[in-house]
């Protein structure tokens, strides 16, 4: 009867012992989603091999004799548990060392690729303005920066959901990317038809205010040119995106780190030669096939309502779609501002053209990157936890730079990157014979000071945007980042016009360089 009573009892315990294995196995697997940024050891592991250690043990004829007590409730060893914000304590300086050279690393080279982008955009639009519809249609100037801050918010917000939800792991199945997939291209698709067609009413009405002139070929020929190409570039991008994401976990990258600036080297250029190669063919087609502007017009508008309710049926995607609008349209405001003030300082100062697309796609694309990696935090917090601590909006700028370890750490790597990226941005304008002015010390000084000083103002505004966002009920990952790099222009665009102010009052002037 006795050892009836004691197998049954050993059964029971050993039961309870593999489910409360596996519950801790399953916090276990929370906890790294939460930790697997900072490659820190966690103290919950050494809790799951004590219980695997007790469990295998329980299974052993002579295990009744083990104090398993005293086994669970010996105190771990003092080791690092990441908080609930993803920043570590008691880190030493071997890991944090660690933790720094593959962030930089995984960042840098996308970060050059977004550069090197940004200036092959400047390059070819050095290029394109010679060709006859930039010189017949002037209106197609208005829609290059709409289209590519257009492109640019678009592609880098849709980066920002994938990487965001691969890093809570709603990418690991087929099925689950499928659905991810369709509903976030039709999203975009659709966004990218009403913003498009917005841009290019807006060019329209832009150009026709002051020669108070209006020619319905020219008109149709920039709505149907930004329709198309908003089309097309989202496609294209969207699969580029998804492509970048997909190889970034199967090769255990941080999505957050390379798919933000890939989508920004890329999106610049890519808009820019298709707005061009499509208006130029449009152009040339004016009088002969006149029939093709309006046609393309037609389809792109009965196509935008079925992108809609694709994108209305997808749970990852009907949230962005009812609450989206709004940043993707301000952000354009914002950007349109920073053109207000191009239009009147390149008159004066030639060389701001080569440079303005660089500074401002660089400031734009880091302070994406850190934005996109705080909102990852916050979703990867509330997942873990079920609820997440209210954090603070308006911090203060010395712990969003000076903090041990966390986002602070990351800041200051973007920092690190700003002057050694524009140095080998500039030598390469300088190397090609590109712009119009001369590269001496005195412009680089103030020229790199402004762009400094563009990413630190950005980095900030991305620490308290997302945080008052994410406060606020407001998915940062659809939000913040257009808001962003509509900053991005206008302080960049202004900063860099007070410098070359500044260089034209001290002497140092513009030099006929590449004419």
């Amino acid at each position: 009867m006795h050892n009836a009573e004691s197998k049954t009892k050993y059964k029971q315990d050993t039961s309870e012992l593999r489910r409360r294995k596996s519950k801790r196995r399953e916090s276990s697997h929370r906890r790294k989603m939460v930790g697997s940024g900072s490659g820190e050891p966690l103290g919950q592991d050494l809790a799951d091999v004590r219980m695997e250690l007790l469990d295998l043990d329980s299974e052993d004829d002579n295990s009744e004799d083990l104090d398993t007590k005293s086994l669970i409730s010996s105190p771990l060893p003092n080791v690092s548990i990441p908080k609930a914000n993803g920043i570590t304590r008691d880190s030493d300086a071997s890991t944090e060392e660690e933790n720094v050279w593959s962030i930089t690393i995984q960042m840098f080279i996308p970060f050059l690729l977004a550069g090197f982008g940004m200036v092959a955009a400047s390059l070819l639009l050095d290029v394109v303005q010679h060709w006859l519809v930039y010189r017949e249609v002037s209106e197609v100037y208005i829609l290059v920066p709409a289209l590519l801050g257009l492109k640019g918010n678009l592609e880098m917000t849709l980066a920002s959901r994938l990487s965001t939800q691969a890093n809570l792991g709603h990418m690991d199945t087929k099925k689950q990317q499928w659905s991810l997939i369709v509903g976030n291209l039709s999203l975009i698709q659709c966004q990218a038809m009403v913003v498009g067609m917005l841009a290019s009413l807006a060019a329209v009405i832009l150009g026709w205010i002051p020669e108070a002139h209006f020619d319905i070929h020219h008109g149709l020929l920039l709505c149907a040119s930004s329709l198309v190409t908003a089309s097309i570039a989202s496609l294209l991008l969207g699969l580029v995106m998804v492509a970048v994401i997909l190889f970034s976990r199967h090769m255990n990258i941080n999505p957050d780190n390379v798919a933000t600036p890939i989508a920004a080297s890329l999106g610049d250029l890519t808009t820019l030669a298709l707005l061009s190669w499509i208006s130029s063919i449009l152009y040339n087609s004016i009088g002969s096939a006149s029939w093709i502007a309006p046609t393309l017009i037609v389809c792109c508008i009965l196509a935008t309502p079925i992108w809609g309710y694709i994108a209305a049926k997808n749970p990852f995607t009907k949230e962005v779609l009812d609450h989206g609008w709004t940043p993707v349209i301000f952000a354009m405001l914002i950007s349109s501002a920073g053109g207000l003030i191009l239009d009147y300082t390149i008159s004066s100062y030639k060389g701001i053209a080569v440079f303005q697309l660089v500074i401002n796609g660089v400031g734009g694309n880091l302070a994406a990157v850190q934005a996109s990696r705080i909102s990852t935090s916050l979703h990867l917090q509330q997942n873990s936890s079920g609820a997440t601590e209210v954090p603070v909006v308006c911090v203060n700028p010395f712990q969003v730079f000076f903090a041990s370890g966390g986002h602070a750490r990351t800041a200051r790597v973007l920092l690190m990157m700003v002057i050694p990226g524009h140095l080998i941005f500039s030598y390469t304008i300088s190397c090609l014979q590109a712009g119009h002015t001369s590269f001496t010390p005195i412009f680089m000084t103030v020229y790199l000071t402004a762009a400094l000083l563009q990413v630190i103002l950005l980095l900030y505004i991305s620490q308290v945007i997302v945080v008052w966002m994410w406060t606020k009920g407001i998915d940062p990952d659809s939000s913040a980042i257009p808001y962003l790099t509509a900053a991005g222009d206008l302080i960049g665009t202004a900063l860099l016009g007070i410098a070359f102010h500044i260089l034209n009052a001290i002497g140092d002037g513009d030099s006929d360089v590449g004419d």
